[in-house]
């Protein structure tokens, strides 16, 4: 079954069980998916696609969340926490910190990367290696402290 597909059948489900916050979330991916669809020239969406597309829905919630609570609005950093919880689930595990350092470890190790002026190729390498397993910021972090020292 392919992610639109069981977008549309957890709507319907959460339309029965008057989930509201499931109903959000789910239909705003449905929404995203249609208009990568349709924006793209016919084109078909991978499975990578698929994943970017719920991983930028993820960041933007996130980033609306930290802006709400700076603000002190605690009623709706919920409901943005809601609609993450719900999107994750359609998302592979992610990596823990201690993992990504790990993997980070043999990969520097197998480029031979020394200092901090090779980020860039180091980075590169990792986000293809972490492609949906790691948030970018957090390997970027991890990047940096291993390289200067």
């Amino acid at each position: 079954m392919s992610l639109e597909e069981s977008i549309n059948s957890d709507i319907k489900t959460a339309l029965l069980a008057k989930n509201e916050a499931s109903l959000r979330a789910l239909r705003a991916v449905k929404s995203a998916i249609l208009l990568a669809k349709t924006s793209g020239g016919g084109t078909v969406l991978t499975q990578d696609d698929e994943m970017k597309i719920l991983q930028k829905l993820v960041k933007q919630r996130k980033e609306s969340v930290d802006i709400y609570e700076k603000q002190d609005r605690p009623d709706l950093s919920k409901g943005e926490l809601e609609e993450i919880a719900v999107i994750e689930k359609y998302l592979p595990a992610q990596m823990s910190e201690a993992d990504i350092r790990t993997e980070l470890k043999k990969l520097i190790d197998s480029m031979g990367a020394k200092s901090p002026a090779e980020t860039g190729k180091v980075m590169g390498a990792a986000s293809k290696a972490f492609a949906g397993k790691a948030d970018n910021q957090i390997v970027a972090a991890i990047v940096k402290e291993l390289l200067a020292g």
